[in-house]
């Protein structure tokens, strides 16, 4: 499987799916710190990728989500955005409502 395959497979088997440097526990840098932060804070369970683990992810997914930083949130095979753009939502209360509206819809 090619790394184009492996990218559209891991988000269309992710309800939620973060892509991020490091992991949620132990985050690698403040921006995906920052984005594991408040999707963690909305309380339901989530996948996420290691892209420093992962270099070929860390190449090839910004050409496929068109995104050319990281961290990257997914949600229901649709790019959310980057830490910026999760942050905001979830000080809005947005990304509760999206979040736990994929999982309702997931199960």
């Amino acid at each position: 499987m090619d790394i184009i395959e492996t990218i559209k497979d891991q988000i269309a088997n992710n309800t939620i799916l973060l892509y991020m440097k490091g992991s949620p526990n132990a985050p690698q840098c403040g921006f995906s710190a920052r984005a594991a932060q408040a999707v963690m804070g909305c309380g339901e369970k989530f996948a996420y990728v290691d892209i420093l683990q992962n270099p070929e992810i860390r190449a090839e997914l910004p050409k496929y989500a068109n995104w050319p930083t990281f961290p990257q949130l997914w949600v229901k095979g649709e790019l959310v955005g980057g830490s910026d753009i999760i942050t905001e939502m979830f000080e809005k209360g947005e990304l509760q409502s999206l979040i736990k509206e994929a999982v309702g819809s997931a199960a």
